[in-house]
């Protein structure tokens, strides 16, 4: 059993909850939602219950809402597994609307379309929504090594496992579970064995742009379906789709967008990586690489908009950041000597961005040139938290 690890998200939880009557913490499955959500109770003082969802008891209370809330109309309730009684929305709407006080509401789920949709129809104007994503590093480089998270990826069971057998074997019990049980208790009808295939076809072009034709014909499926499977797999946090970014260069730019799986240690899994030293000999480190770092930045740039940018020619930006006119270039080489492509310096010449930032798994971070800084994954989290 390992001890609580604090996560970056609990400031915002805090802020949420003083402004807002309910506040949803939304995240893929196993991520840490309900052990940061206890954590947060018992530090806070504060009164609260917890109920889970997924406990026939616990939803037996909620048999008359009504007398439930007015008995702990002063406390905090945590209502967990939300998504199993998503028509719960419409009654947790009368109640706030009857007494808005922030803070009355903390509810958990794991991503999907129904609950998110139910969130912000039934509860519009009335609740904060939180995202937590599996460990970011700066909340585990003072029990894991670098290379350790980006083998085994962030989800906490895969990351603190006692060795890399336990944790390959989590994360594909982990693939299984999720193609077995958590998408039909979506309500979604899917055939496990053709969304299996598109994860796995997924996997192979990671960091890469993406072909919907020649990938729905290699999933045998429609275009119009694969799209549909792809934003199930969007938002259950297990893919994201990075767009281009949209400027006047007077270059031809490549529109499609790009596919990454969000966690390094899934990617690895579906591409049966085991060990460190087989990452490095695969073809897919330098996407993998991409990826994991990528995951960082959005998650600690929560107000910023990614984006990559590639020309036809080929020149490339690998990800920008954008809010309000500001860009941030972040270029990614998985190497211990990076050194990018001239295309990168003639975009960056265009662009001018405010902050150009190379990352690689440096020893020791550095600056490249004038204005341009080469991070490893400590001193990025560094730089972004104190920014």
């Amino acid at each position: 059993m390992h001890a609580y690890v604090m996560r970056i998200a609990e400031k915002a939880l805090g802020k949420t909850l003083a402004r807002s009557p309910v506040t949803a913490i939304l995240g893929p499955r196993q991520c840490g939602k309900s052990t940061l959500a206890r954590e947060f109770l018992r530090k806070s003082g504060d009164s609260a219950v917890y109920l889970d969802l997924q406990n026939r008891s616990h939803r037996n209370m909620l048999a008359e809402p009504e007398l439930f809330f007015e008995e702990h109309q002063d406390d905090l309730i945590c209502l967990d597994e939300i998504q199993y009684i998503p028509e719960f929305f419409s009654v947790l709407r009368s109640e706030v609307d009857r007494n808005r006080r922030p803070g009355r509401f903390l509810i958990l789920g794991s991503a999907s379309r129904d609950l998110i949709h139910q969130s912000s129809e039934s509860l519009a104007g009335r609740i904060a929504l939180l995202d937590l994503t599996p460990f970011l590093f700066p909340e585990v480089e003072s029990i894991s090594k670098s290379n350790t998270f980006w083998l085994r990826g962030g989800f906490p069971d895969s990351l603190l496992a006692a060795d890399n057998e336990d944790s390959f074997d989590w994360r594909q019990d982990f693939i299984r579970t999720f193609l077995e049980r958590d998408i039909p208790a979506l309500g979604l009808i899917i055939p496990s064995k053709v969304m299996e295939r598109l994860w796995l076809l997924l996997s192979h072009i990671h960091g890469q742009i993406i072909n919907y034709s020649k990938l729905a014909d290699a999933a045998d499926i429609s275009v119009p379906t694969l799209k549909k499977y792809m934003s199930v797999l969007e938002s259950t946090y297990m893919l994201r789709v990075l767009l281009p970014f949209e400027a006047n260069l007077k270059k031809r730019l490549i529109k499609s967008p790009k596919v990454y799986l969000r966690d390094s240690g899934i990617l690895h899994a579906l591409q049966r990586i085991e060990t460190f030293s087989e990452l490095l000999a695969h073809p897919v480190v330098g996407f993998s690489w991409e990826g994991v770092v990528i995951e960082q930045i959005v998650a600690m740039m929560p107000r910023w908009r990614p984006f990559f940018l590639q020309t036809s020619n080929g020149a490339e930006i690998d990800l920008i950041m954008e809010k309000r006119n500001r860009i941030r270039v972040f270029e990614f080489k998985a190497s211990k000597a990076p050194k990018p492509a001239r295309g990168f310096w003639t975009l960056l010449e265009t662009l001018k961005p405010e902050m150009a930032v190379i990352v690689s798994p440096v020893d020791h971070p550095y600056t490249y040139r004038q204005g341009i800084r080469v991070e490893n994954l400590h001193s990025l989290g560094q730089m972004l938290l104190t920014d």
